[in-house]
């Protein structure tokens, strides 16, 4: 929402004290260092400390002041992170450190870093350079920002972790630090902060990333130190819908219906800012105008029993989000109060500033605003902070911004019962991606910004963060023309191919998908579909992402680093291993909206999952889609788990597991399965099941494994549809040895064996005589 002037109902001075430098209570040098860490897995140098983290990234410490910090940070949140293996000599009063591909060399003069007293040479094999305080990176590959409100057209992305240039300084210094799981101060004072003249700490704290070409090793050292990428629950993978409007229940009824009516499939329902009362707000600090953006009492005109929907929906296998303004707090006009105000005690005021460097009435806030409507069957909550305006810092903690401290409270709160953390909100920075999922803002609609969006969200993945819930279509844009249908549709195929398919729009706009002309529903509808046929692959990704420390949509370059050509299409992408997408970004022509697109092809075959067509890797081609086509391409040789459309795409049992092969070469892959919504995936709680797919000429081989592992509510026997695309119709086929029989649809071109189902825990063998066309 656009920002207004502040309310007078709460003065602004009456916050302030609480971020004056005198109002600060620093952590005492003792608390700051936490625990410390052994002499040997550290080289001090006088005032330096350096610590070798990993080959590729070395932490560089100046306290010449206030001593070194041992003490976690939101960014640096592991602390016991050694390499073993690192060799330290002294030779002429200079101290040299090799871990194998960086080289430090540190000359002692008693000032802090510069270039003349430290530098690092970096060589893997393929890229040499040295590195020294003040060079800066010139080809840095851009990584996130907190929002997107209100953008309508491309600007300069900040730095990310990538760079052509193979290195990147991250600067961690002044930032605060975690004791005993609560935010403190840094001793000395936070970060430097323009127009900030006092009160920051001089001390040096940072961390050098040197890779080279090594993009993955880069991101796998970034989530070695600052944590991995969680996975977030499954549903958020699913189909969403939001609008900001003051939907009642019989309305949010129509919606769900709407979904089934026109066969679209919906796993997540989110109620906007008008779920609560908004008029009878007294106090606080207002936003755009009113004081009701902040609210924790059910506005029961609308929404009378609560409790009563949740549950219907939860029935149909929906979920429910609710929208979370938190900049006011909890008031005296709210239902909870008398509850709140009781947990915080006497030496409280009457209607509290919010105050989130406070762990009592943070505590407080959590348990008497949120459980209670959490326990009615509300499944997470949407954080739309947007008060830095109004509260530039978090209380007693100059420097940090309520983003990043705010997101880890929400995601540490979701994590109540087993639950898997799930967290939704505007990025908070370098360490927001263990708060996944983000969300970008209220964008405009246009060409330009849905072109700007997608290199946006593959240049985030190299600050860590992975998955996107955007404002599919856009927050403001036109409604009424076959033109913006047609970007409307464009948009959702970019969604249905992406984190998230998330539908949101401001009150003058309804994105329904069928309320845009039938050509555009049609269309829409195709890509829905999709999604829901491609949710055990693109599940099965994400876990990939948390294993592996690769985005769930990847810039070329990240896998193919060397071709100079993945740096100019910055608006294609894999997703995941195997699939090659390339979301239309212009307006088409004509009746069937046809529109062209250059595409870049790695080596190796790639086939249009839309036409059958087969191109050649190693070359750059103008290909053509029609409104209901998407320039999607599979990858030759690998087998693609899929299953039959469901429209609860995120909570279907996947009791068929459809498998697609387009032949030409030869390729594995890998289905992951768990329950969803627990933790269990980091204890073990999951399931893989193998997939091998060998090509010969005339013949083809798949082999599904047995699966391994096991997880709550697991299907223990399943049937199988074995996808033959590109192909002439089979001389013949066996599963297991046995003859079955072979279907062919000559339109497609591909033959479907069908297999009975059988015990998850038997290895299938499928072998078919069969040419490619």
């Amino acid at each position: 929402m656009k920002r207004r002037t502040l309310l007078k109902a709460l003065p602004l001075s009456a916050a302030w004290n609480f971020f004056e430098p005198s109002a600060i209570s620093s952590v005492p040098p003792s608390i700051q260092s936490g625990v410390q860490a052994p002499a040997q897995d550290v080289i001090v140098e006088g005032a330096a400390r350096f610590t070798v983290l990993t080959e590729h990234c070395i932490r560089m410490e100046y306290a010449p002041t206030y001593g070194f910090v041992d003490a976690p940070t939101l960014f640096a949140i592991r602390r016991d992170l050694r390499l073993p293996s690192v060799s330290v000599s002294r030779s002429n009063g200079a101290l040299q450190i090799d871990t194998g591909k960086m080289k430090l060399t540190y000359q002692p003069d008693g000032k802090s870093f510069h270039a003349g007293n430290l530098s690092v040479l970096y060589n893997d094999g393929v890229s040499s350079f040295t590195w020294k305080p003040g060079d800066q990176n010139e080809h840095n590959l851009g990584g996130a920002v907190a929002t997107l409100d209100g953008v309508g057209e491309a600007f300069p992305l900040p730095d990310g972790l990538l760079a052509r240039d193979g290195w990147f300084l991250l600067e961690d210094s002044g930032q605060p630090v975690l004791i005993d799981g609560w935010i403190h101060q840094r001793t000395g004072g936070g970060p430097r902060i323009k127009g900030w003249p006092t009160g920051w700490n001089p001390d040096k704290d940072w961390y050098l990333f040197a890779y080279g070409q090594q993009y993955k090793t880069a991101l796998r050292s970034l989530t070695e130190i600052s944590g991995p990428v969680p996975m977030p629950r499954r549903e958020v993978h699913g189909s969403w819908y939001c609008r900001w409007y003051p939907y009642t229940t019989e309305q949010f009824r129509e919606i769900v219906q709407g979904y089934k009516d026109h066969d679209f499939p919906l796993d997540i329902l989110v109620m906007d800012m008008e779920w609560h009362t908004k008029k009878e707000a007294r106090y606080g600090y207002g936003h755009a105008g009113q004081l009701g953006w902040t609210g924790y009492t059910w506005n029961k005109t609308l929404i009378p029993d609560p409790e009563g929907f949740l549950a219907e929906l939860r029935r149909q296998g929906i979920f429910t989000v609710l929208n979370d303004h938190p900049h006011d707090g909890v008031r005296d006009h709210e239902a909870c109060y008398p509850a709140f105000k009781a947990m915080l005690g006497p030496q409280y005021p009457e209607n509290p500033p919010f105050s989130a460097a406070d762990p009592q009435y943070m505590k407080a806030y959590f348990e008497a605003a949120h459980i209670p409507i959490e326990r009615q069957g509300v499944d997470f909550w949407w954080v739309d902070w947007q008060q830095d305006y109004l509260i530039p810092w978090v209380p007693r903690v100059p420097g940090l911004r309520h983003l990043p401290w705010l997101n880890h409270l929400y995601f540490q709160h979701s994590m109540q019962d087993g639950q898997r953390g799930q967290g939704f909100s505007r990025w908070g920075g370098w360490g927001d991606h263990r708060n996944p999922i983000q969300f970008s803002g209220d964008t405009d609609g246009s060409w330009p910004m849905l072109e700007f969006e997608i290199y946006f969200t593959l240049a985030s993945g190299n600050a860590g963060c992975f998955f996107w819930a955007h404002d599919i279509g856009a927050f403001t844009s036109g409604f009424g023309t076959p033109q913006d249908s047609e970007l409307f549709t464009r948009w959702v195929q970019f969604g249905a191919l992406s984190s998230s398919l998330r539908l949101h729009s401001y009150t003058t706009v309804d994105r329904r998908p069928w309320l845009w002309g039938k050509q555009f529903e049609n269309a829409m509808r195709d890509a829905y579909r999709l999604r829901s046929r491609l949710f055990p692959y693109i599940y099965s990704s994400v876990r990939q992402c948390y294993d592996q420390a690769l985005p769930l949509l990847r810039p070329m370059y990240l896998d193919y680093p060397a071709s100079e050509e993945t740096y100019q299409h910055k608006t294609q992408y894999m997703l995941g291993d195997h699939l090659l997408v390339a979301p239309i970004v212009a307006p088409g022509k004509g009746p069937d909206y046809i529109a062209e697109q250059a595409v870049w092809f790695p080596e190796g075959a790639w086939y249009h999952f839309f036409t059958g067509e087969r191109v050649e890797g190693g070359q750059i081609r103008m290909v053509t889609a029609r409104l209901t086509e998407i320039p999607l391409y599979f990858r030759a040789g690998t087998p693609i788990a899929m299953q039959p459309y469901t429209p609860n795409m995120s909570t279907a049992i996947i009791q068929t597991l459809i498998v697609r092969c387009y032949p030409g070469a030869s390729g594995k892959s890998v289905l992951y399965e768990d329950d969803g919504r627990s933790e269990g995936y980091l204890k073990d709680a999951f399931a893989r099941t193998g997939l091998d797919y060998r090509y010969e000429s005339g013949k083809v081989t798949l082999r599904i494994d047995a699966c391994l592992g096991s997880y709550a509510d697991q299907p223990q026997e399943r049937s199988y549809r074995i996808e033959l695309p590109a192909t002439a119709k089979a001389d013949s086929a066996r599963v297991n040895g046995k003859k079955v029989s072979c279907q062919y649809l000559p339109a497609e071109r591909m033959n479907v064996i069908e297999i009975d189902s059988i015990d998850i825990r038997k290895s299938i063998e499928i072998v078919c005589t069969v040419r490619s066309v």
